[in-house]
């Protein structure tokens, strides 16, 4: 089996160390193609204005000065053109992607790029207890649950242009309470916090930040299953259509 390993984190990440230690117990053939710089948040964009360079850093090891999804096209196209990966693996990423982060998050969209590929594709990531823990990021959930939650998802053929997101819980390997598969939740939209300052010369200028949210105990959710200590797991698809809503549209325009 081939494996094709990515992220947002950048090619260096402490995480995708530990995604290729992962595919290592799942492959002898892993192949690494990774941006070259953090790309965080940067969801399912593409560099079309600029050229996009790729480097070489090893065997089967390469990095991109672009986006994930500009790793896994330039992956697809270029780097395994001839020996399609089997596999898709992203992450591990340097915090949790739960909820509506799907959206921002670019360890997400490398694997749906997978999917839109016609690849099984799965997105890894490791939450962080603290809102700002710098280097103090523990992976320690993931380096002991990544295998457990891989091998079934290999085992279980996806669905058409559809992926798996998988989060661990910020807690010792020893307290992870199992895995849960369930639905991706929603935040109030609320979270979002602003930090605004001054720069030098008098202007204004931003950081942007997400706060924490309350949630349920009822784990219905990967906002409340992470919450309770779960690993968990959440089938995501590509087509956004909200279907019931088609008729309703139609009328409106008789």
């Amino acid at each position: 089996m081939r494996i094709l390993l990515s992220n947002d984190d950048g090619v260096h990440a402490h995480g995708l160390e530990v995604l290729e230690a992962l595919a290592r117990t799942l492959s002898d053939d892993v192949t690494v193609v990774a941006p070259l710089e953090e790309q965080s948040g940067k969801g399912r964009s593409l560099t079309l204005t600029e050229p996009v360079r790729l480097r070489r850093f090893g065997e089967k090891r390469w990095a991109v000065t672009g986006t994930p999804t500009d790793a896994v096209m330039i992956a697809l196209a270029e780097v395994m053109k001839d020996a399609r990966p089997d596999l898709i693996l992203s992450g591990v990423n340097r915090g949790a992607n739960l909820g509506e982060d799907v959206s921002y998050s670019g360890t997400v969209a490398a694997a749906m790029e997978g999917a839109l590929a016609g690849i099984p594709a799965i997105a890894l990531s490791q939450r962080y207890a603290n809102l700002a823990p710098g280097e103090q990021v523990s992976f320690a959930a993931a380096e002991a649950w990544g295998e457990r939650v891989l091998r079934p998802l290999l085992a279980t053929p996806l669905a058409p242009r559809t992926l798996v997101n998988v989060n661990f819980p910020p807690v010792p390997a020893a307290e992870v309470q199992g895995i849960k598969v369930v639905a991706q939740g929603l935040r109030d939209y609320g979270r979002l916090r602003l930090d605004k300052r001054q720069d030098p010369r008098g202007f204004p200028y931003f950081w942007l930040g997400l706060g924490r949210v309350p949630f349920s105990p009822v784990v219905d959710t990967d906002l409340e299953a992470i919450e309770a200590g779960y690993v968990t797991v959440t089938p995501l698809h590509l087509d956004l259509t909200h279907r019931p809503s088609l008729a309703s549209l139609a009328a409106a325009f008789g």
